[in-house]
């Protein structure tokens, strides 16, 4: 059974040698190839970029803690809510000032 399992793989890394010896005669195939090895190695700079960027944002929630601290804020979570006593103003309650007149106010009656 060993011996038949090594056929079958050494058949197909053969067969896969084949394929790749042969798809360089396929037309536009060496672009394709060369677009894949150009994507792959940007790929790995990105990945790099990306990891550098960790130290970075460390760095920056460090300085915003600071700051924090420095404008006198404390921490960042929040506060509960402060409860009203029963003396607030409802409402409904009557605006105390008198109310505005909306049109104009006619001439007294002249007494001629």
């Amino acid at each position: 059974m060993a011996q038949r399992n090594k056929d079958l793989l050494s058949r197909l890394a053969d067969r896969g040698e084949q394929v790749v010896g042969r798809i360089t005669d396929l037309p536009g195939a060496k672009t394709l190839l060369d677009r894949t090895t150009a994507l792959a190695k940007r790929v790995d700079e990105m990945q790099k970029r990306l990891r550098s960027l960790d130290s970075v944002v460390k760095r920056l929630t460090a300085a915003e803690r600071r700051l924090d601290k420095l404008e006198g804020k404390g921490t960042t979570r929040k506060r509960p809510a402060t409860r009203r006593t029963t003396s607030a103003r409802s409402s409904t309650a009557k605006p105390t000032t008198t109310p505005r007149r909306t049109t104009r106010r006619r001439p007294p009656p002249s007494s001629s």
